[in-house]
């Protein structure tokens, strides 16, 4: 089942979801809007290596917006840091960005009970586009769990994306044994 505004109000009463920054405007009957945050990021080699750590370049957005091309990787990031500690949150995007063809995750949507962080977005588009630092980008929905839940996402040890970031987070495939 997914919370409606009422309880996504609740639930950040409670402590469970959290916010930050919290914009009541934000909420629509069922989700939370999310933002393009402040930086973007490209992979420096053309070719990505899933067994190898692949780095990435970080820039700012100018006042003035960024052309995204088609035919690149772009990482993103949401404005705001979030923690849920008993849902499962998903993150959609927003059916305007969708109408710019711009896609913000390409697999990624869904999170843990106990993700804390940003999102880092997987952003790619159909044509070029200018974003803006702060446009709304996303949607985060907030699924109820059933049934008791062992391991958080926020206490694995082997959790890749456990560190608070303000900018996009690459691919940490190469951490997985396999």
């Amino acid at each position: 089942m997914i919370l409606t505004d009422k309880q996504i109000l609740e639930e950040i009463e409670k402590g469970t979801i959290l916010v930050e920054p919290f914009d009541r405007a934000c909420l629509g009957t069922n989700s939370y809007d999310v933002h393009l945050g402040r930086y973007l990021a490209t992979y420096k080699d053309e070719v990505l290596d899933a067994r190898k750590h692949n780095e990435i370049e970080t820039f700012e957005i100018p006042e003035d917006g960024y052309v995204l091309q088609p035919g690149n990787l772009y990482l993103g990031v949401t404005l705001e840091y979030t923690e849920t500690h008993a849902h499962v949150p998903f993150l959609e995007g927003k059916s305007s960005v969708g109408r710019l063809g711009i896609d913000i995750h390409a697999t990624a949507g869904k999170g843990d009970v106990g993700f804390c962080n940003t999102w880092t977005l997987e952003i790619s588009v159909s044509k070029p586009v200018r974003v803006y630092y702060s446009m709304p980008i996303g949607q985060l929905i907030y699924f109820e769990v059933k049934g008791g839940i062992e391991n958080y996402y926020n206490t694995k040890e082997d959790a890749k994306y456990n560190r608070r970031t303000l900018t996009p987070v690459e691919s940490m495939m190469w951490r997985n044994k396999w």
